[in-house]
């Protein structure tokens, strides 16, 4: 195996403890453009090099500042639409009707740059002006990330206008975001204040998040070797009421686990009920 082949594989490893994202052999390319500035501005000559300067300096912020650049990933508002529309039409009127008098909580997990748990805020909001009364306690909604950085970001709710652009509509700009600057907006603080962030290993229990009517784990575990996958997928069960929902990614499917989670059909699109 070649120096840099040696330099890859350690990194991999380091990575998959680190947070479970199992990178593929092929992923040299991803990885250098993700940290290649990082390790310039400390001046790391190769993966192995930075991988033992994590090690022998746990407190210097460079492991939280690879796995940042690691796990950070581009999101979309309202991604693939059908999640936010089931949320509309079946979750929430079945949460209300199986659950007179309580709060809908819902767990936005590895939410990334906040606009998963902001669009979902939003999609609370349609229904109440849709259904005033009905969700007599209203929603909270716990959004968590792996990423210290990403997270403070999320709490201020602000956004450019690259980020804006990727799946807002103009009626939804208006009627939820205000001005900052040119180019520069803000979510409102009512869909804001039904946002709680919190920082989240998956890899870690969730005890502490308490349980939830639904989940959203979209696009992330993908990133996971079938393993840890199945672990998320049990403790996330756990994390359910029964009856709960748990939405993944367009992409995704949970094989196995039959005595937890029973597919149902949307039309389009396939989400998760707790056993």
């Amino acid at each position: 195996m070649s120096t840099a082949n040696l330099d890859f594989e350690q990194f991999r490893v380091f990575l998959e403890k680190a947070c479970g994202i199992l990178l593929g052999e092929n992923k040299q390319y991803l990885v250098s453009s993700r940290l290649n500035k990082l390790m310039e501005q400390q001046g790391i000559k190769s993966l192995t090099e930075l991988v033992q300067r994590i090690q022998s300096l746990p407190r210097s912020g460079l492991r939280e500042q690879v796995v940042d650049a690691m796990t950070t990933n581009e999101t979309l508002w309202f991604r693939d639409t059908y999640p936010f529309e089931v949320m509309k039409n079946r979750a929430i009127p079945e949460f209300i009707k199986g659950n007179p008098g309580q709060r809908l909580r819902i767990w936005s997990a590895a939410c990334s740059s906040g606009q998963e748990p902001f669009s979902l805020s939003m999609t609370i909001d349609e229904f109440e002006r849709s259904n005033l009364g009905q969700l007599k306690m209203g929603a909270q909604i716990v959004a968590t990330d792996l990423s210290g950085s990403m997270l403070a970001n999320c709490k201020t709710g602000e956004y450019d206008s690259l980020a804006i652009a990727r799946g807002l509509s103009q009626e939804r700009l208006q009627r939820y975001f205000d001005v900052k600057s040119p180019g520069r907006w803000a979510v409102k603080p009512a869909i804001r204040s039904r946002v709680e962030f919190r920082p989240i290993n998956l890899l870690d229990s969730y005890a502490a998040l308490g349980k939830f009517d639904v989940i959203f784990c979209r696009n992330v575990l993908i990133y996971f070797s079938a393993q840890v996958k199945k672990d998320i997928l049990l403790r996330m069960h756990s994390a359910l009421k029964p009856g709960g929902y748990l939405f993944l990614g367009a992409s995704e499917a949970l094989n196995g686990l039959p005595d937890h989670y029973r597919m149902v059909q949307c039309s389009p699109g396939i989400i998760y009920q707790a056993k």
